[in-house]
Protein backbone atom coordinates (compact mmCIF):
# COMPACT_ATOMS: atom_id res chain seq x y z
CA UNK A 1 0.00 0.00 0.00
CA UNK A 2 1.15 3.78 -0.72
CA UNK A 3 0.65 6.32 1.76
CA UNK A 4 0.02 9.26 -0.47
CA UNK A 5 -2.31 7.10 -2.68
CA UNK A 6 -4.25 6.53 0.24
CA UNK A 7 -4.38 10.15 1.21
CA UNK A 8 -4.54 11.46 -1.88
CA UNK A 9 -8.08 8.69 -2.64
CA UNK A 10 -9.37 9.84 1.08
CA UNK A 11 -11.31 13.15 2.05
CA UNK A 12 -10.45 12.99 5.77
CA UNK A 13 -7.67 15.16 5.87
CA UNK A 14 -5.82 12.68 7.72
CA UNK A 15 -2.07 11.78 7.42
CA UNK A 16 -0.83 8.64 6.65
CA UNK A 17 1.75 6.45 7.14
CA UNK A 18 2.33 3.20 6.20
CA UNK A 19 5.13 0.68 7.24
CA UNK A 20 6.38 -2.70 6.30
CA UNK A 21 6.01 -4.48 9.55
CA UNK A 22 5.47 -3.73 13.21
CA UNK A 23 4.57 -5.63 16.40
CA UNK A 24 1.64 -3.56 16.92
CA UNK A 25 0.41 -0.52 15.19
CA UNK A 26 -1.81 0.89 17.82
CA UNK A 27 1.58 0.26 20.40
CA UNK A 28 3.28 2.21 18.33
CA UNK A 29 0.59 5.17 17.84
CA UNK A 30 0.45 4.70 22.01
CA UNK A 31 4.35 5.30 21.94
CA UNK A 32 4.07 8.21 19.76
CA UNK A 33 0.84 10.07 21.21
CA UNK A 34 2.65 12.69 23.23
CA UNK A 35 4.48 14.17 19.84
CA UNK A 36 1.62 14.10 17.57
CA UNK A 37 -0.34 16.91 16.64
CA UNK A 38 -3.45 15.74 14.75
CA UNK A 39 -4.56 12.09 13.22
CA UNK A 40 -2.78 9.82 12.17
CA UNK A 41 -3.04 6.48 10.45
CA UNK A 42 -0.83 3.74 10.73
CA UNK A 43 -0.72 0.87 8.51
CA UNK A 44 1.58 -2.14 8.57
CA UNK A 45 1.63 -4.63 5.77
CA UNK A 46 2.14 -7.12 8.78
CA UNK A 47 1.85 -6.87 12.22
CA UNK A 48 3.42 -9.76 14.28
CA UNK A 49 1.79 -8.97 17.44
CA UNK A 50 -1.59 -7.75 16.97
CA UNK A 51 -3.64 -6.75 20.13
CA UNK A 52 -7.03 -7.78 20.61
CA UNK A 53 -9.99 -7.51 23.68
CA UNK A 54 -8.74 -7.98 27.29
CA UNK A 55 -5.12 -8.52 26.07
CA UNK A 56 -5.97 -11.69 23.19
CA UNK A 57 -4.03 -11.71 20.02
CA UNK A 58 -5.22 -10.41 16.69
CA UNK A 59 -3.44 -13.50 14.11
CA UNK A 60 -2.80 -12.21 10.59
CA UNK A 61 -0.94 -13.40 7.72
CA UNK A 62 1.24 -10.90 5.56
CA UNK A 63 -1.42 -9.67 2.60
CA UNK A 64 -4.34 -11.24 3.78
CA UNK A 65 -5.64 -8.73 5.95
CA UNK A 66 -5.81 -5.09 6.89
CA UNK A 67 -4.02 -4.35 10.10
CA UNK A 68 -3.68 0.04 10.96
CA UNK A 69 -4.53 2.02 13.82
CA UNK A 70 -5.98 5.59 14.12
CA UNK A 71 -5.09 7.88 16.78
CA UNK A 72 -7.46 10.50 17.07
CA UNK A 73 -7.99 13.24 19.67
CA UNK A 74 -10.74 14.38 21.96
CA UNK A 75 -11.07 17.33 23.92
CA UNK A 76 -13.28 15.44 26.01
CA UNK A 77 -12.82 13.42 28.91
CA UNK A 78 -12.51 9.23 28.92
CA UNK A 79 -16.35 10.01 30.45
CA UNK A 80 -17.01 10.94 26.64
CA UNK A 81 -15.63 8.04 24.64
CA UNK A 82 -18.49 5.66 26.07
CA UNK A 83 -19.97 3.70 23.39
CA UNK A 84 -17.21 4.53 21.22
CA UNK A 85 -16.16 1.07 19.83
CA UNK A 86 -19.72 -0.23 18.82
CA UNK A 87 -20.17 3.85 16.74
CA UNK A 88 -16.82 2.50 15.34
CA UNK A 89 -18.25 -0.75 14.36
CA UNK A 90 -21.11 0.96 12.56
CA UNK A 91 -18.96 3.32 10.90
CA UNK A 92 -16.89 -0.50 9.54
CA UNK A 93 -20.42 -2.02 9.04
CA UNK A 94 -21.78 1.01 7.04
CA UNK A 95 -18.77 1.20 4.63
CA UNK A 96 -18.36 -2.11 3.93
CA UNK A 97 -22.23 -1.92 3.00
CA UNK A 98 -21.26 0.86 0.56
CA UNK A 99 -18.64 -1.18 -0.88
CA UNK A 100 -21.36 -4.09 -1.61
CA UNK A 101 -20.40 -6.31 1.57
CA UNK A 102 -23.26 -6.56 4.07
CA UNK A 103 -22.13 -8.00 7.47
CA UNK A 104 -22.84 -7.33 11.04
CA UNK A 105 -21.87 -6.57 14.62
CA UNK A 106 -21.98 -8.41 17.78
CA UNK A 107 -21.44 -6.59 20.88
CA UNK A 108 -19.33 -4.97 21.80
CA UNK A 109 -16.37 -4.71 19.31
CA UNK A 110 -16.75 -7.38 16.19
CA UNK A 111 -18.12 -7.24 12.76
CA UNK A 112 -19.54 -10.49 12.10
CA UNK A 113 -19.97 -12.01 7.96
CA UNK A 114 -22.06 -15.28 8.17
CA UNK A 115 -21.85 -15.28 11.89
CA UNK A 116 -18.33 -15.59 11.98
CA UNK A 117 -15.51 -12.74 12.94
CA UNK A 118 -14.38 -10.72 9.89
CA UNK A 119 -13.32 -7.77 11.77
CA UNK A 120 -12.42 -6.55 15.25
CA UNK A 121 -11.83 -3.36 16.74
CA UNK A 122 -10.01 -2.55 19.95
CA UNK A 123 -9.93 0.95 20.96
CA UNK A 124 -7.08 2.13 23.95
CA UNK A 125 -6.53 5.98 25.44
CA UNK A 126 -3.75 8.11 26.37
CA UNK A 127 -4.09 11.42 28.01
CA UNK A 128 -3.15 14.40 25.95
CA UNK A 129 -2.48 17.85 27.26
CA UNK A 130 -5.66 18.83 26.71
CA UNK A 131 -7.86 15.80 26.47
CA UNK A 132 -7.44 12.21 25.12
CA UNK A 133 -5.98 10.31 22.28
CA UNK A 134 -7.78 7.31 21.45
CA UNK A 135 -5.74 4.46 19.54
CA UNK A 136 -8.34 2.72 17.11
CA UNK A 137 -7.22 -1.00 16.26
CA UNK A 138 -8.51 -2.27 13.27
CA UNK A 139 -7.72 -5.91 12.10
CA UNK A 140 -9.97 -6.95 8.84
CA UNK A 141 -9.63 -10.22 6.87
CA UNK A 142 -9.46 -10.39 3.30
CA UNK A 143 -8.23 -13.55 2.84
CA UNK A 144 -8.29 -16.18 5.04
CA UNK A 145 -5.87 -19.22 4.40
CA UNK A 146 -6.62 -22.66 5.56
CA UNK A 147 -3.50 -22.73 7.71
CA UNK A 148 -3.92 -19.67 9.62
CA UNK A 149 -7.97 -20.96 10.28
CA UNK A 150 -6.28 -23.77 12.06
CA UNK A 151 -3.74 -21.34 14.32
CA UNK A 152 -6.76 -18.93 14.81
CA UNK A 153 -8.71 -22.58 15.75
CA UNK A 154 -11.86 -21.66 14.93
CA UNK A 155 -14.22 -20.68 12.15
CA UNK A 156 -13.34 -16.74 11.11
CA UNK A 157 -14.92 -15.07 7.84
CA UNK A 158 -13.02 -13.59 5.05
CA UNK A 159 -13.91 -10.94 2.12
CA UNK A 160 -12.72 -12.20 -0.62
CA UNK A 161 -13.96 -10.06 -2.86
CA UNK A 162 -13.40 -7.20 -1.39
CA UNK A 163 -9.25 -8.60 -1.50
CA UNK A 164 -9.52 -8.05 -5.58
CA UNK A 165 -10.25 -4.38 -4.88
CA UNK A 166 -7.42 -1.94 -4.95
CA UNK A 167 -6.12 -1.82 -1.39
CA UNK A 168 -5.31 1.40 -1.31
CA UNK A 169 -8.70 2.53 -2.37
CA UNK A 170 -10.26 0.43 -0.05
CA UNK A 171 -8.51 1.75 2.74
CA UNK A 172 -8.96 5.32 2.27
CA UNK A 173 -12.91 4.16 1.81
CA UNK A 174 -12.28 2.66 5.50
CA UNK A 175 -10.74 5.92 6.67
CA UNK A 176 -13.40 8.42 5.61
CA UNK A 177 -16.04 5.96 7.20
CA UNK A 178 -14.04 6.81 10.57
CA UNK A 179 -12.78 9.71 10.16
CA UNK A 180 -17.06 10.81 9.40
CA UNK A 181 -18.55 8.43 12.56
CA UNK A 182 -15.35 10.04 14.69
CA UNK A 183 -16.33 13.70 14.13
CA UNK A 184 -20.28 13.44 14.40
CA UNK A 185 -19.47 10.75 17.41
CA UNK A 186 -17.73 13.95 18.98
CA UNK A 187 -20.50 16.06 18.97
CA UNK A 188 -23.40 13.56 19.40
CA UNK A 189 -21.34 10.71 21.85
CA UNK A 190 -23.21 7.20 20.79
CA UNK A 191 -26.92 8.10 21.27
CA UNK A 192 -26.88 9.16 17.46
CA UNK A 193 -26.01 6.09 16.54
CA UNK A 194 -27.53 3.64 18.86
CA UNK A 195 -30.50 2.78 16.19
CA UNK A 196 -27.75 2.05 13.40
CA UNK A 197 -26.23 0.43 15.45
CA UNK A 198 -29.36 -1.77 16.28
CA UNK A 199 -30.35 -2.48 12.59
CA UNK A 200 -27.04 -4.05 12.18
CA UNK A 201 -27.37 -6.19 15.56
CA UNK A 202 -26.74 -9.87 14.49
CA UNK A 203 -28.38 -11.13 17.32
CA UNK A 204 -31.65 -9.13 17.66
CA UNK A 205 -34.33 -11.20 19.28
CA UNK A 206 -32.17 -14.19 19.44
CA UNK A 207 -31.64 -15.96 23.14
CA UNK A 208 -28.01 -15.36 23.66
CA UNK A 209 -25.46 -15.94 26.95
CA UNK A 210 -23.20 -13.49 28.58
CA UNK A 211 -19.77 -15.29 29.76
CA UNK A 212 -17.06 -13.84 31.77
CA UNK A 213 -13.90 -16.17 31.78
CA UNK A 214 -16.69 -19.33 30.77
CA UNK A 215 -19.04 -18.07 33.72
CA UNK A 216 -22.78 -17.33 32.28
CA UNK A 217 -23.39 -14.02 34.23
CA UNK A 218 -26.76 -13.19 32.52
CA UNK A 219 -29.18 -15.68 29.95
CA UNK A 220 -31.82 -13.68 27.79
CA UNK A 221 -33.27 -12.13 24.75
CA UNK A 222 -30.89 -9.53 22.76
CA UNK A 223 -32.83 -6.30 22.87
CA UNK A 224 -29.70 -4.35 21.29
CA UNK A 225 -28.56 -1.72 22.86
CA UNK A 226 -29.33 1.84 24.66
CA UNK A 227 -28.12 5.17 24.19
CA UNK A 228 -24.90 4.57 26.24
CA UNK A 229 -23.91 1.30 23.98
CA UNK A 230 -25.20 -1.06 26.99
CA UNK A 231 -26.41 -4.38 25.62
CA UNK A 232 -30.37 -5.11 26.59
CA UNK A 233 -31.04 -8.44 27.50
CA UNK A 234 -34.35 -9.55 28.71
CA UNK A 235 -34.15 -12.19 30.95
CA UNK A 236 -36.07 -14.09 33.55
CA UNK A 237 -34.97 -10.53 36.02
CA UNK A 238 -36.87 -8.33 33.53
CA UNK A 239 -34.60 -6.04 31.45
CA UNK A 240 -30.79 -5.10 32.41
CA UNK A 241 -28.63 -3.35 30.87
CA UNK A 242 -24.73 -4.63 30.55
CA UNK A 243 -21.78 -2.40 30.43
CA UNK A 244 -18.84 -3.14 27.65
CA UNK A 245 -16.37 -5.32 29.72
CA UNK A 246 -14.27 -8.73 28.92
CA UNK A 247 -17.91 -10.07 28.73
CA UNK A 248 -18.37 -12.25 25.90
CA UNK A 249 -21.49 -13.09 24.16
CA UNK A 250 -22.31 -16.34 23.03
CA UNK A 251 -25.74 -17.64 21.29
CA UNK A 252 -27.59 -20.09 23.33
CA UNK A 253 -27.35 -23.73 21.23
Amino acid sequence: MNAASIAALSNSGVNVEVIPETGSTSADLLARASSLSAPLLLIAEHQTAGRGRAGRSWLSSAGNSLTFSLAWKFEAGPQALSGLPLALGVAVAETLGRLGQQVRLKWPNDVLKDRDKLAGILVETTAAERGIWAVIGIGLNLVMPDEMERDIGRSVAAVPWLARMDRDALMAALLDGLAGVLREFEHTGFAAFAARWNLLHAYQGEVVRILDNGAVLHEGVAAGVDDAGRLLLDGAEGRIAIAAGDVSLRVKE
